[in-house]
């Protein structure tokens, strides 16, 4: 009997084993088990427990010491949340692990620590919201100065104080311009123009996400009328100013920011103007003549006692100037200083405004008078369907429209509307409590967003790379596993086609492959890596982040690499991929690397695959082209 039962023992043991193993490590399994133990229609998530976390150090500042387990909390799921809502923070839990490594990369300690706050802000407006309607009965709208709207102006402006603030409701994006029109006066005619970000909780001053200053006069360093720009924050105070003019030493203002000068050649240069003379008749010749003289005069765009208009635009890489309809300067964003966090427009300073215009700013569609609404809905997708592809798709919070362009076109492909292939957005948090009660009821309404516990930086945006390599494989399980961004068109049946051509389900890397590229050494360069960050002479293989996919087999092992801490932190995401896969193939990864020329980085090309960089409405001209023809044409401005 003592042996009977020893056997028993033994064989449930390994029953256990193999459940756990064969089964639960299935994501379709785990799924399917959890559908048959939810008891209600409305579950209680959180984070999963991090046994005794350790606490972590900013390396900004080895003074601050912050527990894991605190982080954690403040990111806590206490609502009771519908199936819809659950949907959007599929991804939430499975990232837990950010918590004990978020001091690996720059600002990671900040983004999760103001998601805390954001997603504590944004709990209490959602059960205030509830309140109200289980009073009423009926949602209430929210008032106008708390919704996002597409421009503010505010002309015969005045000052508030020593300056005059624009509010600025819901950030500024790629497109959007503040319009000022005003004359410079007073003794010296300086004036200043300050974007601001978000208030730090518990400091006094906000960061200046671009610093506009104006001299007419000159300044300590020149008797001529001069730009100055800037950025600050409390950590890092007043960064490295750029003068326009620059000086001749000043080699670093000779780079580009959208390929336009730093500082317009014309600007404080000798222009030659050319006055007619009398005129006066020539011996020779019956036709009258004029002698032309010339006078050196320097441009400069602003004058005391004249009237200007001055345009700030938001372009990819930085912001730039126009002072009546001539580019003047142009100024690089610098890391955590993002458009999209800009909260207000300060103008101070010896300038008489007569208007101030915010145009283009992001702003959300009216849902109850979308007359598409349903075919924009994310189809549904059973967890326990494989599918053929899964795309994740980069994406900030208060991009609204780019959001709505991506709905409107190639995710109105039928593969994705059977779904056959499955579209999310991956989207952080963002600092402003409007945006993310905006962005809550975009999720709620398509279904089609994973909201990240973390908000936005964009040198965080590797961790929506290992986001959507979860999701297509412990959300969903798909075959393959596709990142592209939310200003890309994706040619979904082409790529479909591509992947059927190429037959390999294990160790595929898919795109725009790069076979031979160097760090950027350059200082000055936005792709700057320090030899710190990467010793080696050259990258890894690689495909460029417009359009890359990877076989199940390998988002697997990102994953189970992220929760050992194995992964390396790189900020460059596109090429952190390249580089796991490469430690992939060290490890006995047969990798077969898939290169298509058709995945454009930047433009758009007639046979393309992936177009990047398309407003929304080149994508609503492509689509419109592919309905009609069926094949990848461009559309020509």
């Amino acid at each position: 009997m003592k042996k009977w039962h020893g056997g028993s023992v033994i064989v449930s043991l390994f029953v256990i084993l193999l459940l756990r193993y064969v089964i639960l490590d299935s994501p379709l399994a785990e799924r399917s088990l959890q559908n048959v133990f939810q008891q209600n229609s409305t579950t209680q998530l959180h984070w999963l427990e991090v046994p005794n976390p350790p606490a972590l150090q900013n390396p900004e500042n080895f003074s601050q010491v912050i527990s894991t387990e605190l982080l954690a909390s403040n990111l806590s799921i206490t609502r009771n949340l519908s199936d819809r809502e659950i949907q959007s923070l599929h991804s939430w839990n499975h990232l837990r692990d950010l918590v004990s490594n978020a001091h690996i990369l720059p600002d990671g300690l900040d983004a999760i620590k103001e998601a805390g706050i954001a997603w504590s802000k944004l709990n209490a407006a959602l059960e205030q919201d509830e309140s109200i309607v289980s009073v009423n009965g009926s949602t209430q709208h929210k008032d106008k100065e708390k919704q996002c709207p597409y421009s503010i102006r505010r002309m015969n402006a005045t000052r508030l104080g020593d300056r005059y603030v624009l509010k600025i409701p819901c950030g500024l994006i790629q497109g959007s311009s503040i319009t000022i029109i005003g004359t410079p006066g007073g003794l010296l005619g300086d004036f200043k123009i300050d974007l601001t970000g978000a208030a730090v909780p518990g400091e006094p001053d906000p960061p200046i996400v671009l610093h506009y200053n104006v001299r007419l006069l000159g300044d300590k360093l020149t008797e001529d009328p001069v730009i100055v720009q800037n950025t600050w924050t409390i950590a890092d105070d007043w960064g490295s100013e750029h003068r326009c003019p620059s000086p001749d030493s000043d080699a670093k203002d000779s780079a580009k920011v959208d390929d336009l000068e730093k500082c317009s050649s014309m600007v404080g240069n000798d222009q030659k103007q050319f006055l007619a003379s009398k005129l006066h008749s020539n011996a020779s010749s019956m036709q009258p003549t004029r002698k032309m003289t010339a006078e050196r005069k320097k441009y400069y765009p602003f004058r005391q006692g004249y009237l200007a208009i001055a345009i700030l635009r938001v372009g990819a890489e930085g912001i730039h100037m126009t002072v009546d309809g001539k580019h003047v300067t142009s100024f690089a964003l610098r890391e955590d200083l993002e458009p999209g966090f800009v909260g207000e427009v300060r103008i101070a300073g010896d300038i008489k405004l007569l208007s101030v215009i915010a145009s283009g700013l992001p702003t959300t569609e009216d849902f109850e008078h979308v007359t598409d609404l349903e075919i924009l809905k994310a189809p549904p997708v059973p967890m326990d369907k494989l599918v053929d592809l899964f795309i994740g798709i980069f994406s900030t919070a208060n991009n609204f429209k780019r959001r709505m362009a991506v709905r409107r076109t190639w995710m109105q492909y039928d593969a994705v509307r059977s779904g056959k292939v499955a579209v999310r957005f991956f989207v952080g948090l963002h600092k402003n409590e409007v945006v993310n009660e905006e962005l809550w009821n975009e999720a709620r309404t398509y279904g089609d967003i994973q909201l990240m516990p973390f908000v936005d930086y964009y040198s965080l945006i590797l961790w929506k790379t290992i986001a959507i390599c979860i999701y297509g494989t412990n959300v969903l399980s798909a075959k393959y596993v596709m990142k592209t961004d939310d200003d890309a068109f994706v040619r979904v049946d082409e790529i479909l086609s591509s992947l059927h051509q190429a037959n390999i389900s294990h160790g595929l890397l898919y795109g725009r492959v790069n076979s031979n590229s160097q760090p950027h050494r350059d200082p000055y360069s936005k792709w700057y890596i320090t030899p710190e960050e990467w010793p080696e002479e050259s990258y890894p293989p690689w495909a460029h982040g417009p359009g890359y996919i990877v076989s199940q087999d390998i988002a697997k092992e990102v994953y189970r690499k992220h929760k050992r801490g194995e992964l390396k932190m790189f900020k460059l995401e596109d090429v952190a991929m390249g580089i796991w896969i490469n430690e992939m193939k060290k490890e006995g990864l047969d990798v077969k690397y898939q290169n298509d020329g058709r995945i454009l980085v930047e433009g758009c090309e007639d046979g393309y695959v992936v177009a990047h960089y398309q407003e929304p409405r080149q994508m609503m001209c492509l689509w419109d082209k592919f309905q009609k023809t069926k094949r990848g044409s461009c559309c020509k401005e």
